[in-house]
């Protein structure tokens, strides 16, 4: 074999081997979720201002569920939010945008938060809750082909239910043509802290998470009391963090879900207020007067850089965007829109 030949067939191999590579990598991107989580009073046209600005696949709709009180069993679903998310996701279907319907528990007008809802009647709220959700399918989910369904979010009080859970989720899986989730609250652990890990152990146990297609996490880890925190800190915080001396290791941790249970993990919601202390309590909006916007992109690159290059995660949405009030402190700073559109490109 002449070595003009022999060039030719290493060239080759070179160019396969390359382009295995390349589309493997591609098509696992494509299959990754990047998605944003809409504010209850998101404004269509910021809405998709937002998607574009972010480069997102996936939008998390809400559809408002009106609950009295954080005892109440009633509850009924908010006629002008279920109109608003079907004109919205008409749009987005024109754009190949794919949706997560998500019934959203909107207590006492919004004042309380769900992650302590503790309905009085536990047997009628389970009953209730599926007659929301097949409700919502049938009007919306599959009549306007949405992808997913999110059968629950945050319901920290009622997520030891596990039989009512897994009923309904099997119940929704058969309604629904799409795949099924369901969302559930960051914890946290401390290695002084039997308590705690004993919690995390029931949550990692829970069958629940054995029945949906994929694993969703409202990932408000807390990570550091430092008001502010470099990229290569915060990433070593999700390994150990330094918050109470506790060195949780948030990412084995999540990583247990995906090996106990053998589904995709999800951040179903990942988000941070643009202050000071974002990676202290990322889920409280007024954790500080003191606006950082770069503090905040620290925290979304610092997940980045953590997850994804991982295999075992299905992708994440950001909290919250489709509007910009002056309240709405966890809507992503330039900073930090530079790097959530970065994510999987």
């Amino acid at each position: 074999m002449n070595k003009k030949r022999l060039f030719i067939i290493i060239f080759a191999i070179c160019i396969f081997v390359f382009w295995t590579i390349f589309l493997k990598n591609t098509e696992a991107k494509v299959d990754k979720i990047k998605s944003v989580n809409l504010s209850t009073d998101y404004e269509v046209d910021q809405a998709l201002n937002d998607i574009k600005a972010l480069r997102v696949n996936t939008v998390n709709v809400p559809v408002v569920i009106e609950i009295p009180s954080l005892t109440s069993n009633d509850m009924k679903i908010d006629e002008y939010s279920k109109n608003k998310a079907i004109k919205l996701i008409k749009l987005l279907k024109k754009k190949n945008i794919k949706i997560i319907l998500e019934a959203y528990p909107w207590i006492n007008n919004g004042s309380d938060y769900e992650t302590y809802y503790n309905p009085s009647n536990k047997e009628r709220f389970f009953k209730d809750w599926k007659v929301i959700l097949i409700t919502l399918i049938n009007d919306i989910a599959n009549k306007y082909d949405v992808d997913i369904m999110n059968t629950a979010s945050n319901l920290v009080k009622l997520e030891e239910y596990e039989e009512n859970w897994c009923d309904i989720i099997d119940f929704v899986k058969e309604e629904f043509d799409g795949l099924v989730t369901y969302k559930t609250s960051w914890w946290y652990t401390a290695k002084w802290d039997d308590e705690s890990i004993d919690r995390y152990n029931k949550k990692l146990n829970n069958k629940l998470f054995s029945h949906v297609d994929f694993i969703s996490i409202a990932a408000y880890f807390e990570l550091s009391e430092n008001s502010e925190n470099t990229v290569g800190e915060l990433v070593h915080c999700l390994s150990s963090t330094t918050i109470h001396n506790r060195k949780q290791n948030i990412k084995k941790e999540i990583y247990n879900f995906y090996k106990k249970h053998e589904k995709e993990i999800f951040f179903g919601e990942l988000g941070f207020p643009r202050r000071n202390h974002a990676a202290t309590h990322p889920w409280d909006s007024v954790v500080s007067n003191i606006e950082n916007d770069k503090e905040q992109a620290r925290c979304f690159e610092a997940y980045k850089e953590a997850f994804e290059n991982e295999d075992y995660l299905k992708g994440f949405s950001v909290f919250a965007v489709g509007q910009k009030g002056e309240d709405k402190t966890f809507y992503p700073s330039k900073q930090s829109i530079d790097i959530i559109s970065s994510w999987y490109e």
